[in-house]
């Protein structure tokens, strides 16, 4: 048996964005007995699921699940819409939208990677002018798809999607849009079909709450009618099959039986009334990062992404004062606060640390969060503004959660 829960009393703090922790309540639907997925039981889970999932990203059209990480369905999105040699337009703002660039070019897309210079793209959100001028030089549309990263997890920059479907539409250009809102699902606003999306990727594990194993493509009528001429080879991963057969609740393959009880239970709760629905959700996620961004600045310490439109209300990237590894100091909060906190990725690795709020957290969840911070970096001799807690603390009592508790029956 396998020693994971280590920690000798209390709960761990895992305030890291993504995985996030999982709710009580999920981890219970989770344990439900396995069903026949072939079943008439089955075919009306998969309807639910599938109905909620639309919900959740505001679309009328198919929402395709595939029992994988965000990785998968990165792929899943690119090679269901374009083939061999294809020119991709992809916008760089931090370490995952890296990634994606990555995997395109080893499917044999040829890929442009746009964005501002050095470390500077990972302090802001996607620059959709620089969208708009590269669209309008492509008069022959060569450019078959532009890519971007919503919520950026490796530096706390989220950007509006909104503004480059404007971009994309001023330049009166053809190529598709391509989503990645692996972080930004349930946690920032995101509104597939009003937003002009063709594919939205994104994954279980942030802020709807569910451990890793299931990914999504939320596609778009012109991204179905993409997929019908597009060359990459794909099989798995093909969009025709699923999408047929999710009409009556099934997939063609074994699905993920367990974490569709989990994301059914998920989307119950992200859409409950009682707790203002969706708007209430993002309503919480903006209250949450206004108060940790509180108690970053009085702290004296510099946010990552340092466009204020633009910083996320899933997570906050903290740099720290020169010299100060962020993964000794994310060492020390560790092993002695048992608290979590997300490494520095790609270019800023070592030069700074990631405070999760997403998903089943509180302000009190989020407050012994940052005094874990506090008191780790009082240790390694870092000397501080002033305290980050005490204006977490003001911050929240004078912001009251726009919906309230439930009281107890």
């Amino acid at each position: 048996m396998l020693t994971l829960d280590f920690h000798p009393t209390g709960r761990h703090f895992l305030q890291i964005p993504g995985p996030s922790p999982v709710p009580d309540r999920i981890l219970r639907a989770m344990s439900l007995p396995t069903i026949d997925h072939r079943g008439p039981e089955f075919g009306a889970l998969g309807l639910r699921v599938l109905k909620g999932i639309q919900q959740i990203f505001q679309t009328r059209h198919p929402v395709v699940i595939y029992p994988a990480s965000g990785t998968g369905a990165w792929e899943a999105a690119l090679v269901n819409t374009l083939s061999p040699g294809d020119h991709v337009l992809m916008y760089e703002t931090g370490h995952f939208a890296a990634l994606w660039d990555k995997m395109a070019t080893r499917l044999g897309l040829k890929v442009e990677f746009l964005g501002l210079p050095g470390t500077e793209g990972w302090r802001k959100g996607v620059q959709a002018h620089l969208i708009e001028e590269r669209l309008k030089a492509d008069t022959g549309h060569a450019i078959k798809a532009v890519c971007v990263v919503h919520n950026e997890t490796s530096t706390g920059a989220t950007s509006s999607i909104l503004a480059v479907r404007r971009a994309i539409d001023a330049a009166r250009h053809p190529a598709l849009l391509l989503v990645d809102s692996i972080s930004g699902l349930a946690s920032a606003e995101y509104k597939h079909d009003e937003w002009g999306v063709d594919v939205t990727i994104s994954g279980s594990q942030k802020g709807l709450m569910l451990p890793p194993g299931i990914s999504f493509n939320a596609l778009s009528p012109k991204a179905l009618a993409a997929s019908q001429t597009a060359k990459l080879p794909r099989a798995f991963w093909a969009w025709d099959e699923i999408v047929e057969m999710n009409k009556t609740g099934y997939w063609p393959y074994t699905p993920n039986t367990n974490l569709l009880y989990a994301l059914t239970e998920a989307c119950d709760m992200l859409l409950d009334p009682h707790h203002g629905g969706l708007e209430g959700t993002f309503a919480r996620h903006r209250r949450w990062g206004a108060g940790v961004r509180a108690g970053v600045k009085a702290w004296g310490l510099e946010i990552q992404c340092n466009e204020v439109a633009s910083q996320s209300p899933v997570l906050t990237g903290v740099i720290t004062p020169e010299g100060v590894d962020a993964d000794a100091l994310r060492k020390l909060i560790y092993e002695r606060f048992d608290l979590s906190l997300g490494t520095g990725l790609g270019k800023v690795k070592g030069r700074m640390f990631r405070i999760g709020h997403l998903g089943d957290c509180n302000d009190l969840t989020l407050m012994a969060a940052l005094a874990g911070c506090e008191m780790g970096m009082k240790l390694m001799g870092i000397k501080l503004a002033g305290s980050g807690v005490a204006a977490a603390m003001e911050y929240f009592a004078g912001h009251p959660a726009p919906v309230a508790l439930q009281k107890a029956a």
